[in-house]
């Protein structure tokens, strides 16, 4: 989906960050089976792995994030990994109201006054700098594995504090893994101005300065040694969202009632409460040399978004120490229910409205690949992914009529990224 900076960390690393660290233990079969370098055994001495990454991502929006994350392997095979990452984040967000025909004057949250064209989407600028602190211990038992983790995220209008736990049981001789887990996080919403009142006149507030939100996540999955070659997982989360949802600074636009011409702006107003749920199946295939990773991820929440996922990456491996994974991927999404594309003046008030992109219907396509280096006797890699996503949407949703039918209301979305990552082993 296309994100805001603030959204993008929130949906990557807060909505979803209980399942995220818990898919990890999820599928531990699948991701040694795929990885080029080979996981330490109890009896090995202990290792100190090392990631430095930086990744640039451009579309609106320009994010620049550097990460740096040490993992240390014991004898035991107990292992701990700690990360530092920081987000600088800058660029133009489509604020949710309607082109209008004419050149149209927009001002932002830190009150930048911008110009947008005619027939154009407006957008405010912003500008934002997050740090997160993340860290996890894994300490195997005989038959079980035991995880737990932690949290935390710093931006300026947002604050994020979380805990997972989780439990992998090896069965059938540890051709079959069971992985329980949980997660919870704390967070504290406190946009620039205060807290927006819900469909009242845009930059109505209520005077609170902040509020709070609570998300909630479980998980179960089932990993299975299919043949020698063959690991096949299948994952549940179901995870659900209490607090302030809504995004302060969305806008709806009021239009006439015959013309469909804006004449004025709202503020968007969704559910205090969000239950999701997603299923997904991982396939990892190890051919002589090659390995062919395939996924398949179904989602849907009770705000009536359902979406499907596709995945697959194809690692060719050129010699003992380079390697290149192209990647393809196809999403796509209904709208929300109270997905409007604006609102129509003297039409009785719905109890929620928004007419952001991220809610609405549309797909999108990611093309990429990753080219890895494995340069002396496999203690330490380089790799650098390059990546496309185009989405799309419907140019004239459902409801639109009078002057808003001349305009492209889903402009193509495109985005590009790179990820630079070097690895070594201590």
């Amino acid at each position: 989906m296309q994100l805001d900076p603030s959204e993008r960390s929130r949906a990557i690393r807060t909505k979803l960050r209980a399942a995220a660290c818990l898919l990890l233990a999820a599928t531990p079969r699948l991701v040694q089976a795929a990885d080029p370098t080979p996981t330490p055994t109890p009896a090995a001495p202990p290792t100190t792995q090392i990631d430095v990454t930086g990744l640039f991502y451009t579309e609106r929006i320009r994010v620049l994030e550097p990460t740096l994350r040490y993992t240390r392997i014991y004898s035991s095979g107990r292992s701990f990994f700690g990360q530092l990452s920081i987000d600088s984040v800058t660029g133009a967000s489509p604020s949710g109201a309607l082109p209008t025909g004419q050149i149209q004057t927009v001002t932002s949250a830190s009150g930048q006054r911008r110009s947008v064209s005619a027939t154009g989407i407006p957008t405010t600028q912003f500008g934002d700098t997050r740090f997160a602190l993340d860290a996890e211990v894994h300490q195997p038992a005989k038959m079980f594995a035991f995880t737990l983790g932690g949290h935390f995220s710093r931006e300026k209008d947002y604050q994020s504090a979380g805990v997972t736990g989780g439990v992998a049981i090896d069965l059938n001789r540890k051709l079959t893994t069971l992985t329980l887990g949980g997660g919870y996080n704390s967070d504290s919403v406190s946009p620039k101005g205060g807290i927006s009142v819900g469909l009242a006149p845009f930059g109505t507030l209520t005077g609170i300065s902040d509020s709070p939100k609570h998300v909630k996540t479980g998980l179960i999955g089932l990993s299975q040694v299919l043949t020698r070659r063959w690991l096949f997982g299948v994952t549940g989360t179901i995870g659900r969202e209490d607090g302030y949802l809504t995004d302060p600074y969305k806008a709806l636009s009021v239009v006439n009632a015959s013309t469909g011409v804006p004449i004025s702006q709202r503020n968007e107003s969704r559910p205090e409460t969000r239950e999701r749920k997603s299923v997904q199946a991982d396939s990892v295939y190890h051919l002589t040399s090659n390995v062919l990773y395939l996924s398949y991820r179904r989602y849907w929440d009770d705000w009536g978004v359902r979406s499907n996922t596709v995945d697959g990456k194809y690692r060719f491996m050129r010699s003992a120490s380079t390697f290149i994974e192209p990647h393809v991927r196809y999403y796509n999404q209904t709208a929300a229910d109270f997905y409007r594309f604006g609102l129509v003046q003297g039409a009785a008030l719905p109890k929620y409205a928004t007419s952001d992109y991220r809610m609405s219907a549309f797909q999108g396509v990611t093309l990429g690949a990753t080219v890895g280096f494995i340069p002396d006797g496999r203690t330490s890699e380089w790799t650098v992914r390059a990546e496309y996503l185009g989405q799309f949407g419907n140019s004239s949703p459902p409801g639109v009529f009078g002057a808003q039918t001349k305009f492209d209301l889903f402009p193509k979305v495109n985005v590009f990224s790179v990820v630079v990552s070097y690895r070594f082993n201590r």
